[in-house]
């Protein structure tokens, strides 16, 4: 029996709700962290067996991942979290908010200069300059820790709460009709 013949014997199903928007931004938060241990660990098995097939393949991983993922990360903050929350008349968080977009171009600067030197390693190129390299993870690394810290204690929860609320508000509206 063909593929498609078995497939559409099958009774169809209600589509899978998409995931919220939380949920997948604290999961991305979850990988980032995850590719910044990695940087470290490449920095030290760098530093210790040099440009080898383990530290290209780490580094390798890690520009993809901080390129693409880490890239559309921000812009979905951007575009779905950030505006409503700025909105919101709250001075402290829109404070909060603006400084979290202003992390958003920082990390994009440091990527930015960091990216070239891991470029250098994926591709097994020697001559990587390893105190700067370790200092440009270590800025990097550092303001990942301190923006996830500060989106996740302060930033996700009254996001969290903005959304609950315009969903009661717009279930409110849907029942009056």
């Amino acid at each position: 029996m063909p593929a498609r013949a078995k497939h559409a014997a099958r009774a169809a199903r209600a589509p899978v709700p998409p995931m919220p928007a939380l949920e997948k931004l604290d999961r991305t938060h979850r990988q980032i962290m995850d590719n910044l241990h990695a940087l470290e660990e490449m920095l030290e098995h760098l530093a210790d067996d040099g440009a080898d097939e383990r530290a290209r393949q780490i580094a390798a991983k890690v520009c993809v991942f901080f390129t693409s993922v880490a890239r559309q990360h921000h812009a979905d903050e951007e575009r779905v979290i950030f505006p409503a929350l700025l909105a919101t008349g709250n001075e402290d968080l829109v404070q909060h908010v603006r400084r979290l977009q202003q992390d958003h171009g920082w990390l994009e600067t440091d990527w930015i200069d960091l990216s070239p030197q891991l470029e250098a390693v994926a591709e097994g190129y020697g001559g990587v300059d390893m105190a700067a390299l370790r200092y440009g993870i270590e800025v990097f690394t550092a303001l990942y820790h301190e923006h996830i810290a500060l989106e996740e204690s302060l930033v996700y929860p009254a996001a969290a709460k903005q959304m609950l609320a315009d969903q009661e508000a717009a279930e409110g509206r849907r029942s009056t009709f």
